[in-house]
């Protein structure tokens, strides 16, 4: 059932076959090949490869054949078809005859399968991106319920400086609408149509391949038939992208994995999303988010898989390039599923305020503003840091928090303290004397939250033709 066998005297040998076979990968492009057949027809019609009435038969068959199998993909995955353009060729013929058979002139698999291929990865930006935008929503639910949470932010894995809870939900808002514009941006350039070029060197046939571009939603056609059937960047780019966001998933992961842990207590994840312990009873496991850490390692693996497979290839197509696929299906699923776990887990979140307070005063998270305290009655910055440092070692060996030191304490170390001093150290204050743009005071966490309604109001959707 192959699309080649005249040059050859001997049959295929079935370890080859099933080598050589990748069906079971590109099924998915059913709904992409037969768009992308029905626009050829067309074409072919233009230039009297076809008549009307042939063009007609061809594309209601076709589209019986994707309303037969669209979502029966045993029905194909039973065949035992090179890949899904012969197949479709085949019931294609199976049903017409030789009609059947003219649909392929002057195309080549070379850039119907890298049409079919553009094709999917448009409507799979499409579902990525508005994925991002839910998940943005989630954050930007869960900022607006905790801008009164104060938190101990980190550096190094130590408590820096007092922050918010709103304030962290809103740095992953600004991660994942830079992978919203990395999408955007992708999406300009895998926007332009291939079919049309051959094999390598184009048709003979006059297709009019702007028009045909137009037809399959393209917004232009390309412009070198060498380049046109060789180019795997976007798959690249679509797997750097999902790379980029992968990381932000994980690293999101990472912050509420400890968060959620006995040791810091933060939040608490709902049961719904948790799993327990075959042998200790009294465990509620974040397996969802240690999942979506492990699984971006996997999609890395895809990004660096087509990076090789690529990196020695010889201009035009190459048999190497069908290994694209598995990659590519493999690393967007796990990126898309990974977003969408994300957008279950936010809304089930319990947050402790109560813990998150405590540790911000625990962790003397307000000794730089001790520092700026000083320095504002006319003392050097780095003199400010050596004696606040001595500050924190007298209140850890007190065992109390730097708000809580007796004035008479504080004054052994500098006379330039006095009670007002109470009134900087409070959590709340410190946190407002943040007051940059993108600082963590309260008001300028509220104006940006605003300002993420906004945009999200005004961005929408992604809608693709």
């Amino acid at each position: 059932m192959s699309l080649w066998g005249g040059r050859f005297t001997k049959d295929s040998h079935q370890y080859f076959k099933k080598f050589n076979n990748s069906l079971n990968i590109d099924y998915r492009l059913l709904k992409e090949d037969i768009l992308g057949s029905i626009a050829w027809s067309k074409s072919l019609m233009e230039v009297k490869v076809l008549t009307i009435e042939e063009q007609k038969k061809i594309e209601c068959v076709l589209k019986l054949i994707l309303k037969e199998t669209e979502n029966n993909a045993k029905k194909i995955l039973n065949s035992d078809a090179e890949d899904i353009h012969s197949w479709i060729e085949h019931e294609l013929i199976s049903r017409l005859g030789e009609l059947g058979k003219k649909l392929h002139t002057g195309r080549s698999r070379n850039d119907q399968v890298s049409t079919d291929l553009k094709l999917w990865c448009k409507s799979k930006i499409k579902d990525l991106y508005n994925s991002l935008h839910q998940l943005k929503i989630s954050f930007l639910d869960l900022a607006e319920s905790t801008q009164e949470v104060i938190m101990p932010g980190y550096t190094h894995l130590q408590r820096a400086q007092p922050i918010t809870f709103s304030h962290w939900c809103l740095a992953y808002i600004e991660m994942f609408k830079r992978d919203q514009s990395r999408l955007r941006d992708a999406l300009k350039r895998i926007d332009i149509s291939p079919l049309g070029c051959g094999a390598i060197s184009g048709t003979s046939w006059n297709i009019d391949r702007e028009k045909l571009a137009y037809d399959l939603g393209f917004s232009s056609a390309t412009k070198n038939s060498i380049d046109s059937v060789s180019d795997r960047d976007y798959v690249v780019e679509l797997l750097s992208i999902a790379s980029i966001s992968m990381l932000h998933l994980s690293r999101f992961s990472e912050d509420l994995i400890f968060f959620n842990s006995g040791e810091a207590s933060f939040i608490e994840l709902s049961d719904d999303i948790t799993s327990g312990s075959s042998l200790m009873p009294q465990k509620k496991n974040p397996d969802v988010l240690e999942l979506i850490r492990g699984k971006t390692g996997r999609v890395y693996g895809s990004l660096i898989s087509i990076l090789v497979m690529l990196k020695g290839l010889p201009l035009a197509y190459n048999k190497d390039m069908q290994e694209d696929k598995i990659g590519l299906f493999d690393g967007l699923d796990i990126w898309e599923d990974s977003l969408n776990m994300a957008n279950l887990i936010l809304p089930r979140i319990t947050v402790n305020y109560f813990k998150c307070h405590k540790a911000a005063e625990e962790g003397y998270s307000n000794a730089t503003e001790l520092a700026n305290y000083l320095t504002n009655k006319g003392m050097s910055f780095r003199n400010a840091h050596y004696i606040v440092g001595k500050i924190v070692i007298e209140a850890i060996k007190n065992g109390v928090s730097l708000n809580n030191l007796n004035l008479n304490i504080l004054q052994k170390y500098s006379k330039l303290i006095s009670s007002d001093v109470y009134q900087i150290l409070d959590l709340d204050s410190t946190i407002n004397q943040r007051n940059s743009k993108g600082g963590v005071a309260k008001h300028r966490v509220r104006d940006a939250i605003i300002e993420i309604k906004k945009e999200l109001a005004k961005d929408g959707l992604l809608k693709i033709n």
